[in-house]
């Protein structure tokens, strides 16, 4: 009898022992989860950032390229009458000023090039900011999805309902 006794007293000392650990490695996991969703948080909010310097530096290399255009185009005004012969060409003869308006029109083409490449990276910059709010909504909704079937209640029939 005695070591009937002890052998059930040992059985329910590891049942007690294993339920504090189950816990113990629920809250290690739990520790595990929210830690991996601070890091997430914190590396989308530095892409964030990140788009953020970028779409600034894009909008002012757009700012530069616009007062270069406006440069060009007053130039290109005044380039134009000369060759017309509305405006006084002074020393300059017809082969230098014609030299000059195709420089000018390369050049414009060459920034019309540019504007077009950077209008591009901020659309990029755009959508890659669209997507990530896309992926926190996903995540927002899978975390409340996960949730909410830990707290699954059962109907009379037996069958869990979320």
């Amino acid at each position: 009898r005695k070591q009937a006794t002890e052998y059930s007293t040992s059985s329910s000392d590891e049942e007690f022992e294993s339920k504090p650990s189950l816990t113990h490695k629920a809250k290690r996991v739990l520790r595990k989860r929210r830690k991996l969703e601070k890091e997430t948080k914190q590396l989308i909010k530095q892409e964030e950032l990140k788009r953020l310097h970028k779409a600034q530096a894009v909008q002012r290399q757009l700012e530069e390229l616009e007062e270069r255009q406006r440069a060009l185009e007053i130039f290109g005004v005044e380039l134009e009458r000369e060759l017309r012969g509305e405006a006084d060409s002074g020393t300059k003869d017809e082969n230098q000023m014609l030299h000059e308006w195709f420089e000018l029109v390369m050049e414009k083409n060459k920034l019309m090039r540019y504007e077009s490449e950077l209008l591009i990276i901020a659309q990029e910059l755009e959508l890659e900011d669209h997507q990530s709010r896309l992926e926190q909504k996903l995540r927002e909704k899978m975390a409340i999805d996960g949730k909410s079937k830990g707290t699954v209640c059962s109907s009379p029939q037996g069958q869990t309902v979320p």
